[in-house]
């Protein structure tokens, strides 16, 4: 996401909810001498943030600077996604699609192998400028909790790159064998002590963070956006909704109910929403309902503004609680979601709409034998 409040968004996805910080980058290191100026002093530095051991599976870069920088940089007016990025399971695919993108006349961004992170990739538009990575093979954060040291980024791509290409282990031997420090990459460090027992471990929060959820958008043409994302990045629809007369559909890439929702845009202003942003929410999961009743509690406690939704508008999800960041972005905060079986059909334990106002939750629920279906992160938590 692209923020103009850039250095309290840090604090409010680091310290708040637990992300942990991969790699800076100092815009005004790398502009041209002629726009240097605009990344100078405080709020001009981006941040690569993770919550496993994943490079970076959020990024949050300054919105001033983004926007003066131009080109592909400067999003259009009400978009503050910087860009929605999709992982594939190899380098061939990411090659091969950019080959299918350009013969079914996508627009292309730019393709390559960006650092930090060296996730292969290729950029482009959805049907309303929102930026889409298509990417493979993002680098590791291993125990020790460091990142690739500066020496080790000398195999950045602008270009789509030839194959084959040498393996990750290959290139970590090879920088050995050039005497490169490998152990000199940043490492995060916290500075608050863990005193929360989460489910048998000492945690610095009472919830973690052990999953990115779904995209909600906005959008002026939903049937345009539903064909974008179902014939050109192969999305399946699962299910459409009317809300008040507004139209909402939800796709997924795998089994969870979805990946990607998409709403009429007139349903921004009845629902009280930010005017300047397509982004309606982004899903952050926890590992079960009781994290999520006590991420509530404890973040309102530090005073985190919540939005109540109405349920209705995210079927699959049966319990959710909606934050605002410090721009003013939602964060859905959510512990499980519906499976959609090998036959395509819904499951049987279908999450219920019901009102996102935590007061309303009870105190336990009981488990329809589908709560613990999907992808469930293995640890460790810290």
């Amino acid at each position: 996401m692209n923020c103009y409040n850039i250095e309290e968004a840090y604090n409010f996805y680091t310290r708040l909810l637990g992300f942990k910080l991969s790699d800076e980058l100092p815009f005004a290191k790398i502009l041209p001498p002629e726009k240097k100026h605009i990344a100078e002093g405080p709020g001009g530095t981006g941040y690569f943030l993770r919550y496993g051991s994943d490079h970076h599976s959020l990024v949050i870069f300054p919105k001033r600077v983004r926007d003066q920088m131009g080109g592909s940089a400067a999003t259009p007016a009400g978009i503050t996604t910087n860009q929605i990025t999709w992982q594939v399971g190899s380098l061939q695919e990411v090659v091969d699609g950019h080959t299918w993108f350009k013969e079914n006349k996508q627009e292309i961004i730019r393709a390559g192998r960006d650092m930090p992170g060296s996730n292969w990739h290729v950029y482009l538009f959805d049907s309303d400028w929102h930026v889409n990575e298509l990417y493979y093979g993002i680098e590791q954060v291993g125990w020790s909790g460091q990142s690739k040291p500066g020496p080790m980024r000398e195999r950045g791509f602008h270009v789509v790159p030839e194959l084959p290409q040498k393996s990750e282990q290959q290139e970590v031997d090879d920088a050995i064998a050039a005497g490169i420090d490998i152990s000199a990459g940043h490492r995060s460090i916290d500075a608050y002590d863990e005193t929360f027992v989460v489910d048998g471990v000492y945690l610095q929060r009472p919830f973690r963070v052990t999953g990115i959820g779904p995209v909600r958008l906005f959008t002026p043409d939903v049937a345009a956006m539903v064909a974008y994302y179902r014939d050109v990045m192969g999305m399946t629809v699962t299910e459409e909704i009317d809300y008040r007369g507004h139209r909402a559909v939800f796709l997924r890439v795998n089994a969870e109910h979805h990946s990607m929702a998409v709403y009429d845009i007139g349903l921004r202003e009845v629902l009280g929403l930010r005017e300047d942003t397509t982004l309606m929410s982004f899903g952050m999961k926890v590992a079960s309902y009781r994290q999520l009743r006590d991420a509530v509690d404890w973040l309102k406690a530090k005073g985190i503004e919540f939005v109540e939704l109405p349920g209705e508008l995210f079927p699959g999800i049966a319990y959710a609680a909606h934050i605002k960041d410090p721009d003013g972005h939602l964060i859905q905060l959510y512990f499980g979601m519906e499976q959609v079986g090998w036959a395509g059909e819904r499951s049987a334990g279908r999450a219920a709409a019901i009102t996102s106002d935590p007061a309303t939750w009870p105190e336990t629920i009981e488990d329809s034998g589908t709560l613990f279906d999907g992808e469930v992160f293995m640890g460790p938590w810290s």
